[in-house]
C-alpha cells in the first residue's frame, strides 16, 4: 500500500494514528484534562546525534520533558535504529511514529514543490535558504502534507553538500563513469546523470559499506554527515561546492498533534521553533568544525573549487532547472531566487 493509500485510510476516519501515538494517554483531551499517561512522541532520525540533527533532537527532547514534566514523553532513536527515513515518513503518515525530521528530498513522492530545494547551485548559503524558508512560500510548504496526515513545522538545517569521491573531482568531466550514491529523489538521480555519472539509490545507513566495497564510488554529503559517519576514511578526495542543499522537513502525524490539548500542543512548537533557532544558528558552525576533524584526520584531500570550476558545474547541471522548472512551479522557483541573489 502506497503512502497516499495507507494516509487517506488515515483520513476516513480509522484514527490509527492516535490511537499507535498516544502512548496510553486520552487523545483529544481539552486543555484543562490531565493525562494519565505522558503523551508519548517517537522521534526516529538516521544521523548520529553528534551532527546538527542529532543535536537539536535531543535538545527538543531535553526542554519537552523539562517543561511538561509527566505529561509528555519523547523517545529519540538516532542513527537508523528504528527505521530509514524513507520508512519513516510511511510510518509518520499512518501513525506509528509521532514525529519525524527527514530530508526534504525524500518527500517528492507526495509534493513535488520541495524538490526546489534540490535544484543544483540554487541556493549559494545556509542565509539564502533561510529567507527563502521564511518567506510565504517557504513557509506554505510546511502546510501542503496535510492531507496526507503530515503537518510540518520546521525547517531544521544540516548544511551545504560537497562531494566526495575515488578521484578529485575538479572538472564535471571528472565524474563521468564514476556510481554516486544518491537519496531517493528523482532530481538528485537527474544531476548525477546531467554530469556523466551513474546515480545509485541507497539509504544512508548503507553507504559507508557501500563505499568501502566499491559498491558506489563516490557521494554527495554535508561535512558533518560525512565525518560522524567516517566517510574520509573511505573516500580519498573531498570537493568542497556547496552544490546544494541538506535540510529537514520536521513534521508531526496530524491528527496526534491536534489531539495534543491546546496548551501542550502550543508549549511544543514554541519549545521546537527555539530549539530551531538555536540548531540552525550553529548548523554551519557544526560542519566547519567538522571538515577541519577531516583535514586533521589526513586520509582525505580536499579542493575548494575556483569561481571558474564552479561556473562550469554550475552550467553541466543548469538543464536540470529546465526539466524540474513545471513540477515545482514558477512561483516557487521565482521565490526562491529572489532570497538567492
Amino acid at each position: 500500500m502506497t503512502v497516499h493509500s495507507r494516509t487517506r485510510v488515515i483520513l476516513l476516519g480509522l484514527g490509527l494514528a492516535v490511537l499507535a501515538g498516544c502512548g496510553g494517554s486520552e487523545p483529544g483531551a481539552g486543555a484543562g484534562q490531565a493525562s494519565a499517561e505522558p503523551y508519548v512522541i517517537k522521534f526516529p532520525h538516521v544521523v548520529a546525534p553528534a551532527t546538527p540533527k542529532g543535536l537539536m533532537a535531543q535538545r527538543f527532547k531535553e526542554l519537552a520533558e523539562e517543561r511538561f514534566p509527566g505529561r509528555v514523553r519523547v523517545e529519540i532513536y538516532p542513527s537508523g535504529q528504528l527505521m530509514e527515513d524513507t520508512e519513516s515518513i510511511e510510518a509518520l503518515a499512518f501513525g506509528e511514529v509521532q514525529m519525524i525530521a527527514t530530508s526534504v528530498s525524500l518527500f517528492d513522492r507526495l509534493t513535488q514543490t520541495v524538490q526546489v530545494f534540490d535544484l543544483p547551485f540554487l541556493f549559494p548559503d545556509l542565509a539564502a535558504v533561510e529567507r527563502f524558508q521564511a518567506s510565504p512560500q517557504g513557509r506554505e510548504l510546511l502546510t501542503t502534507l496535510v492531507d496526507d496526515g503530515i503537518l510540518g513545522l520546521q525547517f531544521w538545517h544540516n548544511g551545504m553538500k560537497q562531494f566526495s569521491g575515488p578521484r578529485p573531482l575538479i572538472e564535471p568531466d571528472d565524474a563521468r563513469g564514476l556510481k554516486f550514491r544518491v537519496m531517493e529523489s528523482d532530481i538528485l538521480q537527474a544531476e548525477i546523470e546531467a554530469i556523466g555519472g551513474s546515480p545509485q539509490k541507497m539509504a544512508f545507513s548503507e553507504v559507508y559499506q557501500a563505499l568501502q566495497t566499491g559498491t558506489v564510488d563516490a557521494q554527495e554529503n554535508t561535512w558533518s554527515n560525512m565525518y560522524s559517519s567516517k566517510f574520509y576514511g573511505v573516500q580519498p578526495y573531498m570537493t568542497g561546492s556547496n552544490r546544494g542543499y541538506i535540510g529537514y522537513y520536521v513534521g508531526v502525524n496530524a491528527q496526534f498533534w491536534q489531539s495534543l490539548p491546546d496548551d501542550l500542543r502550543d508549549g511544543l512548537e514554541a519549545t521546537l521553533a527555539e530549539v530551531t533557532q538555536w540548531g540552525n544558528a550553529r548548523s554551519e558552525a557544526v560542519n566547519q568544525e567538522d571538515r577541519q576533524r577531516i583535514v586533521d584526520s589526513g586520509r582525505t584531500e580536499i579542493t575548494v573549487l575556483t569561481p571558474q570550476q564552479l561556473e562550469a558545474w554550475q552550467a553541466a547541471m543548469r538543464p536540470v532547472w529546465d526539466e524540474f522548472r513545471d513540477r515545482i512551479g514558477a512561483d516557487l522557483l521565482n521565490a526562491a531566487l529572489a532570497a538567492a541573489p
